[in-house]
C-alpha cells in the first residue's frame, strides 16, 4: 500500500528519483527505481504502527522570511543553502571548527587523514557564521553546537565559545569525543566559564567491547562533574554491534543524573562506502531502538512513551499567543526523532508519561493558545491561569513524589513567568531521545525539506543537517572549496 510519494535518491549513483512510501508487512519502506542501476527497496521505518502515531503530529511550518535562496520544487536537494521550498527554521546550527581529530573511527563523517587537507574556518570566519544565524527571521536561531573533526584541536576554542555567547545564543554545545576533556580539568572549567552549555560526549557502551574509550568518557564525566558542567552522551547505535547496550546506557546516565543530562542515540547513517549487505545488517530505525530500550529497561521506559519531535509546538504556540512575539517551533519532519523524560529517583527511573496524561496535556495547551489568539479575549493572564485548571485532568497521581514537584514547576513557569524553575526540571529529570539521520538507502526529500539542524558555512549558507552529510554531500565540497594542504611543518597538521 503507497502511504506517500516522494523523492529519494539512488544509493549506487546519488541520482534523486521519485520514490514511494509504502507499508509492507507492518513495516515501512522507500522504493525508487534508478534507470541505470535499476530498483531499489529499503526499510524506512521497521513499525508501521508506530510510524502512524507519529503522522499524527506531523505540523509543516513556514520557514524563513529571508530565505538564502530561490529555487523550484524540482532543484531539491542539489541547491541548498536553505531556500523557498524549506519548511524550518534552524533549531540547533552546527559548525565545524576542523577537520583534524585525534582518534580515528571508523564510522566518522570525516577526519583530516582521510581527506588529505586541512579544513579549519578562521575566528573571523566563525564569527561571521555566528552573526549570520542570529540574523534569521523571524527568530534568530537559538543554539549552535560545535563539531568537526574534534573541536578541542584548536587553541582558541574558549574564546569561539565566548564569541558564541556574545552572540546571543542561549544553548552553546560542543561535539567532543573526550579525549582531551579527559586530560585537562582546566580546559574543561575554562568552557564552563566562557559560556558552554553542554557537552554531546560521544559514547557507544558501558564496556570494553563496545567502548574502547570508557575509561576517558568516566574520566571526562568526573572532570565535568567537579566544575559542574553538563553533558550529553551521544551513542551511534549499530545492529549486532552496540544494540544490546542501550538499556544500560540509559542506566549510566541516570547513575550520574548530576551531570549528565540526557542520552541522544543515533542509529548508524551509512555515508561511507557501506554495501547494501553491511545496510541490512546493521541498520537500526527509531522504532527498533524505542523496542530495545523498552526491552532492556525491563519495560520501565515503553516506547509508547516516546514522541516525535514536533509534539512540542503547542508550546510556542502557547508563548507566541501570551507574549505576541514570534517564537522558535520544532517543525521537524515527525519521523526524524523521537524523545521522552524520566526523572530520576531513589526508585529508579519514573517516565514522565506516568505522571501525566501527554496527550491531554498537549490538548490542553493548544485549547489555551487558541483562546488567547482569540480577539474577544481581554486578559490574557486571568485566560492563562483559568486555562492552567485544564492541567488537573492531565497530571497523575504518583507514588514517586515528584507529581507535586512537577506541577509547582509547571505553575511557575506558565503563570508566575519564572523559567529557573525550568531548570530544577532538566536537572532532576534525564532526557532520553534519538536522531535517526539520514543515508542514500533511506533518503527522503520531503525531510530534508522539514530539517531543523542546519550547517553553517563560511561561505555564508546554511545546509540541512543530512544534505550536508549523505545525498549530495556538501561537507565535501564545502570543506575542500575552503581549504588548504597539509603541510608538515605547518603546526595545524599536527592530527594528533
Amino acid at each position: 500500500m503507497v502511504i506517500k510519494k516522494t523523492k529519494g535518491l539512488c544509493p549506487e549513483c546519488g541520482a534523486v528519483l521519485p520514490a514511494d512510501i509504502i507499508e509492507e508487512d507492518n513495516q515501512i519502506w522507500i522504493l525508487r527505481t534508478c534507470p541505470e542501476h535499476g530498483k531499489f527497496k529499503n526499510l524506512y521505518w521497521s513499525d508501521a504502527a508506530m510510524y502512524r502515531r507519529f503522522d499524527e503530529y506531523d505540523v509543516v511550518g513556514s520557514g524563513l522570511l529571508n530565505p538564502q535562496t530561490c529555487a523550484s520544487e524540482d532543484d531539491c536537494p542539489n541547491a541548498c543553502g536553505i531556500c523557498n521550498n524549506h519548511k524550518s527554521t534552524t533549531l540547533l546550527a552546527n559548525i565545524d571548527l576542523t577537520n583534524r581529530c585525534n582518534l580515528n573511527c571508523e564510522f566518522c563523517f570525516a577526519n583530516a587523514r582521510a581527506c588529505g587537507y586541512l579544513y579549519e574556518p578562521s575566528f573571523d570566519e566563525i564569527v561571521s557564521m555566528l552573526n549570520m544565524l542570529r540574523e534569521q527571521k523571524p527568530c534568530a536561531a537559538p543554539a549552535v553546537q560545535f563539531a568537526g573533526g574534534e573541536p578541542t584541536m584548536r587553541d582558541d576554542l574558549v574564546e569561539i565559545i565566548k564569541a558564541a555567547k556574545k552572540a546571543g545564543f542561549k544553548q552553546i554545545q560542543m561535539a567532543s569525543n573526550g579525549v582531551k576533556l579527559a586530560r585537562d580539568k582546566k580546559l574543561v572549567k575554562d568552557l564552563k566559564e566562557a559560556g558552554l552549555s553542554t557537552i554531546y560526549l560521544h559514547f557507544d557502551g558501558v564496556t570494553k567491547e563496545t567502548n574502547p574509550f570508557l575509561n576517558i568518557s568516566k574520566k571526562v564525566i568526573e572532570n565535568c562533574s567537579e566544575v559542574g558542567q553538563g553533558i550529553v552522551l551521544v551513542p551511534t547505535v549499530i545492529n549486532g554491534q552496540n544494540d544490546h547496550e542501550v538499556g544500560a546506557i540509559i542506566k549510566f546516565a541516570a547513575d550520574h543524573v548530576n551531570v549528565i543530562r540526557g542520552v541522544n542515540f543515533q542509529p548508524v547513517a551509512f555515508t561511507g562506502a557501506a554495501s547494501e549487505d553491511n545496510v541490512i545488517k546493521e541498520r537500526v530505525t527509531i522504532p527498533d531502538l524505542t523496542k530495545r530500550i523498552e526491552e532492556q529497561t525491563e519495560g520501565r521506559i515503553k516506547q509508547e512513551y516516546f514522541y516525535p519531535v514536533p509534539c512540542v509546538v503547542p508550546f510556542s504556540h502557547l508563548v507566541e499567543a501570551y507574549t505576541g512575539k514570534a517564537q522558535i517551533e520544532f517543525t521537524t519532519h515527525q519521523h526524524c526523532g523521537a524523545a521522552t523524560y524520566a526523572f530520576v529517583t531513589e526508585e529508579g527511573l519514573v517516565p514522565v508519561n506516568e505522571m501525566i496524561n501527554v496527550e491531554e496535556f498537549f490538548r490542553v495547551i493548544e485549547q489555551m493558545s487558541d483562546k488567547l489568539r482569540d480577539k474577544k479575549t481581554l486578559n490574557k493572564y486571568l485566560t492563562l491561569a483559568e486555562g492552567l485548571k485544564g492541567f488537573h485532568s492531565s497530571v497523575k497521581h504518583s507514588d514517586s513524589g515528584k507529581t507535586g514537584k512537577f506541577w509547582k514547576m509547571l505553575y511557575q513557569a506558565l503563570i508566575k513567568q519564572d523559567f529557573e524553575a525550568l531548570k530544577d526540571f532538566h536537572w532532576n529529570a534525564l532526557f532520553i531521545g534519538t536522531m535517526h539521520f539520514m543515508d542514500n538507502y533511506n533518503y527522503d526529500v520531503e525531510r530534508v525539506q522539514r530539517c531543523c539542524i542546519h550547517y553553517a558555512t563560511p561561505d555564508g549558507k546554511l545546509i540541512p543537517f543530512c544534505t550536508y552529510n549523505s545525498g549530495p554531500v556538501f561537507r565535501e565540497q564545502v570543506w575542500k572549496k575552503h581549504s588548504r594542504p597539509i603541510v608538515s611543518q605547518d603546526p595545524l597538521a599536527e592530527l594528533d
